[in-house]
């Protein structure tokens, strides 16, 4: 699977998106969900933090985080750590903050003693539907952070949950899902497509690149909506 990863990681993100979902009538396309209504990638409000350091793949471990609840101190962060060591590895980490609205924005949730113990663990990426901070003490780590913000500080929190489905900025995620992502945003895939997602990707990198490659040929607008529209592929 590592070899399969890497492969995954020669194509962004919206290649991937568009295999997987974007275009159900497209031989190259698998139709996995619904375009729009399948919650099978991010919305506009998931940053990247680190464009520069390229794409991530890994199976997804999830955890949700809330207001510390007397009624329920049976999870700590050591848990999210045993669930990514039992993971099989690359892992990205999905991290659902349940937060009050008027907390949300000012929780910077995860920072670099966290994500120091999260890549030791065998983490490549996190995503998370709130802010977190400690961007540059983050950065030398190499793991891609994607958020919808950055704030400075947090009160107490607690884990309320691991390894259950959580709905992160538009996509919903499971344990052992596989995410694909980058600077656009992320999209979610089952494992078992893996192969087939890969074949597709390559599929779609030929026609788009026969097709860019005509395109910058010529200067005739007929010939460009030929060229758009397929009839060469």
């Amino acid at each position: 699977m590592k070899d399969k990863f890497k492969e995954l990681e020669q194509f962004d993100t919206p290649s991937i998106t568009n295999v997987v979902a974007t275009y159900p009538d497209k031989e190259y396309c698998l139709g996995l969900y619904h375009p729009w209504k399948g919650k099978w990638y991010t919305d506009q409000t998931l940053k990247c933090m680190y464009p520069e350091l390229g794409r991530r793949v890994g199976y997804v471990v999830t955890c949700t985080y809330g207001l510390p609840d007397p009624n329920y101190p049976n999870l700590k962060f050591a848990d999210v750590l045993r669930a990514v060591a039992e993971m099989k590895k690359p892992v990205i980490l999905a991290l659902k903050q349940d937060m009050p609205d008027e907390i949300k924005n000012i929780d910077g949730l995860l920072g670099g003693n966290m994500m120091t113990a999260l890549k030791s663990a065998g983490v490549v990426g996190v995503l998370s539907d709130g802010p977190s901070r400690d961007i540059d003490e983050i950065r030398p780590l190499n793991m891609q952070y994607m958020l919808t913000g950055v704030c400075a500080g947090h009160g107490k929190f607690a884990v309320h949950a691991v390894n259950t489905p959580v709905e992160i900025c538009g996509m919903m995620v499971a344990p052992g899902d596989i995410v694909h992502m980058d600077e656009n945003g992320a999209v979610k895939f089952p494992a078992k497509y893996i192969d087939e997602v890969i074949s597709k990707a390559k599929d779609l990198q030929a026609i788009e690149s026969k097709r860019q490659k005509m395109m910058r040929e010529t200067t005739d607008v007929e010939e460009l909506i030929k060229i758009m529209s397929g009839l060469y592929d």
